[in-house]
C-alpha cells in the first residue's frame, strides 16, 4: 500500500509510513484531510441536501474543500469572537457540519498500517503509541472545532475510538517461493495487530450460501494480483501453517482473523512452506469458491473471488477451515464439524465431550447449557475447539486436535452460563441484525493443539421431539446417523427445513467422500477399541413447539451421564 490514506465503501486504512500527522495544523493541512472532506460533502448531498447546499454554498467542491479547511485551522487557534466567517451566523448548522463529518469519519472501519523499515519518523517500537495518539489528534480536532463554535466546553464526554479500531504492522518476509507462485512475492506479511475492543463491524452480508467446490485448476495460474493492494496474514491453523492472502477491500475480514487464529512468527513462516493458501477476494469472473490441491507443491489453495456478499466472515473462516480438512484427510485424520470440551468435575473426574452437527444443531448451545446447570458440580470447562477439529488414533486411544483460537458465534446463542469469558476482546459484527456473530478468543494455541482423549462422541439431534442423551451399544449402530448428518436448518446459512449432509460437514467430507469414507469406516471402529461412548444428544433447537427447558432438561441429562460415568 503506498497511499496515505484509502478509503474505499465502509473501510479506511491509513497509512503511517506513508505520512503521520502529529500535530492538529499538520492534520488539517493534510492531503488526506482535504480527501476526507471532500468525499464527506459529495456523501452529504445523498443524506442530507438542505446541509449540503448550506455548506457549498453553490461552489465548486474544491473551493468548499478549502474554505471549511481555512476555517477549521482558525477555530483551533482564535476565540470565536475574533473569527467572521458567514458559517458562524447559523452555529447550529456549522455545529451540525461538524458532527455529521465526525460521524462520517467513524463510520468506516478504520486501520492504521504500519510497514516496518519505513524511512519515516514513526518508530516501529511504539507503533501502539502512535495509534493512540493519532486518535486523541482526530478527537482534538473535532472537540476543539466543536466546543468553540458552540460556546462552551462539553459537560458530558464520550471517549469512542475516533482515530482507528485496529492497527498493522506489516513487514516482508523472504520464504521459499515455489515456482508458479511468484505472484505472491513482495506481498507484506503481519507481523502484529492491535484490535480495539470490543470491536463493532458492520459487513453488508450477514449469511453464507453453498459450499466450496474443489477445481482442476489453480487459481494462481490465472489470479490477477497487485501486490500493493494486498496483505497476507500467516496463520496457524491446527497444526498447519495457512498463508491467508487478503485484499484490502476485505482488510476487516483479514483483521477479525486475529481473534480466530494464532499468527505465526517471520520465522516460521522462513522455514516452514505453507500447508495452504487462501487467496481471499480475488477479482475474478467466475464468482464461484473454490480449491485446488497443486500436485506439483502438495499445498491446497483456495479462492474467494471479490463481491459483496464475502464481507460475511464465515466465507473467510470456513474457506480455511476446508482446506484444512481436506489437507487433514490426506494425512489419515479425521476433521469434525462440531465442538469439543473437558469439563472438569469438582469431584476430580475430567471428561472430553465432542458433539457433532450442521450449523444450527446446537453444538455451542448444549455447553452453555451445561455450564449453567453446573455450578455445583463443574469445576470449569475448557474449549477444544467450537467449529472444526480432527481425530486421530495415539497410542490406542482416540484423541482430538482443534484449528481455532477462537470461535465464531451467533450472539443470540450466548448466555450468560457461557463458557466463552472474554466478551471484551471480542468482535461484533452487525449486532442488531437476525444471525447476528461475535468472534471470541477462546484458548490458547498450546491447548488446542494438544491431544485430547474423547470420552463420548454425540451426535447434535436438533430435530427429533426427543430429550436426553442416547447412547449405543457400540459405535458400528450410530455410523448411518453420523454420516447422513441430518438437521433442520436454523437461519444461519441461506437453507431452510430438514436438510442432509455428508458427515455434518460440508467442508471438505462432503466433496470427497471417497476419501473419507475410508476413514469413517477406520475411526467407528477405533471408537469401540479405544472405548469410546458414542451416542447422540437431542437438543430440540428445530423442533416446532418444543418446550421451552427442552435444552436445559438435555443438558442436565447430559451432565448426569457423565457424573455417573
Amino acid at each position: 500500500m503506498k497511499e496515505a490514506l484509502y478509503l474505499h465503501e465502509s473501510t479506511a486504512l491509513i497509512n503511517f509510513s506513508a505520512a503521520y500527522c502529529q500535530t492538529t495544523d499538520e492534520m488539517l493541512s493534510s492531503d488526506t484531510f482535504k480527501y476526507v472532506l471532500g468525499r464527506y460533502l459529495a456523501a452529504l448531498r445523498k443524506t442530507d441536501l438542505d446541509l449540503y447546499n448550506w455548506a457549498m454554498k453553490d461552489r465548486p467542491l474544491t473551493d468548499a474543500v478549502n474554505d471549511i479547511t481555512r476555517l477549521m485551522k482558525i477555530l483551533m487557534v482564535l476565540e470565536i469572537s475574533e473569527i467572521t466567517h458567514p458559517f458562524l451566523d447559523e452555529p447550529e448548522l456549522l455545529t451540525k457540519l461538524i458532527e455529521e463529518g465526525y460521524n462520517f469519519w467513524r463510520n468506516h472501519q478504520r486501520c492504521s498500517v504500519i510497514r516496518t523499515g519505513s524511512t519515516s519518523s514513526l518508530q516501529l517500537a511504539n507503533f501502539m503509541d502512535a495509534d493512540s495518539r493519532f486518535n486523541q489528534l482526530v478527537l482534538a480536532v473535532y472537540r476543539g472545532a466543536q466546543e468553540k463554535v458552540q460556546g462552551r466546553k462539553n459537560r458530558i464526554y464520550r471517549q469512542l475510538q475516533a482515530g482507528t479500531n485496529a492497527s498493522m504492522v506489516i513487514r516482508d518476509i523472504r520464504w521459499n517461493v515455489p515456482e508458479g507462485y511468484e505472484a505472491l512475492k513482495g506481498i507484506p506479511f503481519v507481523d502484529s495487530m492491535l484490535l480495539r475492543t470490543p470491536l463493532l463491524l458492520h459487513p453488508r452480508s450477514n449469511k453464507r450460501k453453498g459450499s466450496f467446490k474443489p477445481t482442476d485448476v489453480n487459481p494462481l495460474s490465472y489470479a490477477q494480483i497487485n501486490r500493493d493492494e494486498w496483505f497476507c496474514y500467516p496463520a496457524k491453523v491446527g497444526s498447519l501453517l495457512m498463508h491467508i492472502y487478503f485484499h484490502r477491500d476485505y482488510s476487516f475480514s483479514g483483521i477479525t482473523l486475529a481473534n480466530l487464529f494464532e499468527l505465526a512468527t517471520d520465522v516460521e513462516v522462513s522455514k516452514r512452506k505453507p500447508d495452504c493458501i487462501v487467496l481471499f477476494g480475488i477479482k475474478d469472473e467466475d464468482l464461484e469458491c473454490k480449491y485446488h490441491l497443486d500436485q506439483n507443491t502438495g499445498i491446497w489453495i483456495g479462492k474467494v473471488p471479490s463481491q459483496t456478499i464475502i464481507e460475511y466472515f464465515g466465507y473467510m473462516k470456513k474457506m480455511c477451515l476446508t482446506l484444512h480438512n481436506v489437507a487433514m484427510m490426506a494425512r489419515g485424520w479425521l476433521p469434525l464439524h462440531g465442538s469439543m470440551v473437558n469439563i472438569h468435575l469438582k469431584n476430580g473426574r475430567s471428561k472430553g465431550v465432542v458433539f457433532i452437527g450442521d450449523s444450527g444443531a446446537g453444538k455451542s448451545e448444549t455447553i452453555e447449557a451445561i455450564q449453567m446447570l453446573g455450578e455445583d458440580e463443574i469445576l470449569s470447562i475448557d474449549v477444544v475447539f467450537d467449529d472444526m477439529g480432527s481425530l486421530h488414533v495415539e497410542n490406542g486411544q482416540i484423541v482430538a486436535q482443534g484449528t481455532e483460537i477462537g470461535a465464531f458465534i451467533r450472539l443470540d446463542d450466548l448466555d450468560k452460563g457461557s463458557p466463552y469469558k472474554t466478551m471484551d476482546r471480542s468482535i461484533f459484527m452487525n449486532p442488531e441484525t437476525v444471525n447476528a456473530r461475535v468472534v471470541i478468543p477462546v484458548a490458547p494455541y498450546s491447548l488446542i493443539v494438544k491431544n485430547h482423549k474423547v470420552d463420548y462422541f454425540l451426535y447434535a439431534n436438533n430435530y427429533e421431539d426427543k430429550i436426553g442423551v442416547n447412547l449405543a451399544a457400540n459405535a458400528a449402530d450410530m455410523k448411518a446417523t453420523f454420516v447422513q448428518g441430518k438437521r433442520c436448518a436454523m437461519q444461519t446459512t441461506d437453507e431452510v427445513g430438514l436438510s442432509t449432509t455428508y458427515f455434518a460437514n460440508p467442508f471438505g467430507p462432503m466433496q470427497h467422500p471417497d476419501i473419507c469414507d475410508p476413514l469413517l469406516d477406520r475411526y467407528f471402529i477405533a471408537l469401540d477399541e479405544a472405548g469410546v461412548k458414542t451416542g447422540e444428544v437431542y437438543t430440540g433447537l428445530g423442533v416446532s413447539g418444543a418446550d421451552d427447558d427442552h435444552l436445559e432438561r438435555t443438558a442436565r441429562a447430559v451432565l448426569h451421564m457423565i457424573d455417573e460415568d
